[in-house]
């Protein structure tokens, strides 16, 4: 056995003649354990947070989206295009035309966007799991129909459940030289009815989604489209796809993952995690360092140990690694069983749901969700064990500085 580590377990489970130090390292033992269980869940529930947001905006982000590098559409007929289409790896293959125009409905007006989507888009199943109100229908026996943003909805007052109520889009006819003297004659208008209110976040909820044939009616374009959304089969290698896309379509076009499409959400949500991860971590650090003090005490009372151990040869690296090790195992002590209580936490929260944050609304439970990564316990891990290291190096330090004169004194 490695004499400094049989040593400092000595010391850490011997009684001690002064119950001030067994005081102060059970308090860094518990001040560690509380950290870094705090941690774990902490980062646990960010990361379910993240799954629950990400879910909802996955639900209608395409895992690929093809654009045109400059001007507003692009013709899609291309043979490129038409042998993308039939690729066995590409689950949906959805041709979008959107434009801005000006939605409708009784007395009440607000601009949005109009965004045609083929039949490719209503093979995502998760789509009836975004409905607050109706359902996520784009053409019936009645003819088209359109599901609208809630953001939009709430200065509309639409109701999607009464079939006479349809909602009017004015969009403005391409290539007039001059205005009419009516100015309606300058719009192109047509009436659909509401299927239903979908919700997902403000930046996506002042949308109108309608079928891609009544989308081309409405702007009077015949062929070309605003962008291809794409959503590729199982174990599909995403970004190698992305790349052959990018590759194949040159500079003309502009190919984005679900990261590029969203970057500023899964910016916030990154920031966000470090943010409180770092505060959190101060507070272990805070508990970290009360180790110096228990160690200086402990060394105080093992001046004689220290000054026979120099005598019978005991080297001052020894002595320092003796300390050194006596303070890693009072702080990761408290580590590990801090993870240990933080992951039996979070599995009992996923499965009884014992914290609860008030009624949900898109959620399904109103419990606080919960993400397990591995890589949080080993960030933690990493992160306790350098700080436990510097904080019992700066004490070890003290067991050597008066060795000689304790020689001489013995």
């Amino acid at each position: 056995m490695n004499t400094a580590f049989y040593i400092a377990k000595r010391y850490l489970f011997a009684k001690k003649s002064t119950n001030a130090i067994n005081i102060i390292s059970a308090i860094s033992v518990l001040g560690v354990f509380v950290g870094t269980a705090a941690l774990i869940i902490i980062l646990s529930v960010f990361n379910g947070f993240e799954d629950v947001v990400l879910k909802m905006f996955n639900t209608i982000t395409p895992q690929l989206i093809i654009t045109p590098a400059k001007g507003k559409t692009f013709e899609p007929r291309t043979a490129y295009f038409q042998k993308l289409k039939t690729n066995k790896d590409i689950y949906s293959f959805t041709e979008v035309l959107s434009e801005n125009a000006l939605v409708l409905n009784n007395d009440k007006k607000s601009p949005a966007l109009i965004k045609g989507v083929s039949e490719d888009f209503l093979k995502n199943k998760s789509l009836d799991s975004i409905m607050v109100d109706g359902q996520f229908v784009l053409e019936n026996e009645a003819g088209p129909n359109a599901v609208v943003g809630s953001a939009l909805n709430a200065s509309l007052n639409i109701n999607p459940s009464d079939p006479f109520n349809k909602l009017q889009i004015y969009s403005p006819k391409k290539g007039l030289k001059a205005p009419s003297i009516n100015p309606m004659d300058d719009f192109t208008s047509f009436a659909i009815s509401p299927a239903g209110i979908f919700e997902i976040q403000q930046d996506f909820d002042n949308v109108v989604i309608v079928p891609l044939s009544f989308a081309r009616e409405l702007f009077r374009e015949s062929h070309k489209v605003s962008a291809i959304e794409i959503n590729l089969n199982e174990n599909v290698d995403v970004e190698a796809l992305k790349k052959k896309m990018e590759q194949a379509l040159g500079e003309s076009f502009v190919v984005k993952n679900r990261i590029q499409q969203n970057q500023a959400l899964y910016n916030v949500l990154g920031s966000e995690k470090w943010m409180v991860y770092i505060i959190l971590t101060f507070i272990v650090i805070i508990a970290i360092f009360n180790i110096i003090g228990s160690l200086t005490m402990l060394v105080i009372e093992k001046l004689k140990d220290i000054s026979i151990l120099s005598s019978l040869g005991a080297g001052k690296k020894l002595i320092k690694r003796i300390f050194f090790v006596e303070g890693l195992m009072i702080t990761l002590t408290g580590c590990i069983f801090g993870l240990i209580v933080g992951y039996v936490f979070c599995l009992l929260q996923q499965q009884y749901g014992l914290v609860k944050m008030g009624e949900a609304t898109l959620l399904t439970t109103n419990a606080y969700p919960i993400g397990l990564k591995w890589s949080d316990f080993v960030l933690v891990f990493i992160t306790v064990s350098i700080f436990s290291a510097v904080a019992s190096s700066l004490a070890a330090n003290l067991s050597v500085k008066k060795i000689d004169k304790l020689n001489q004194d013995l």
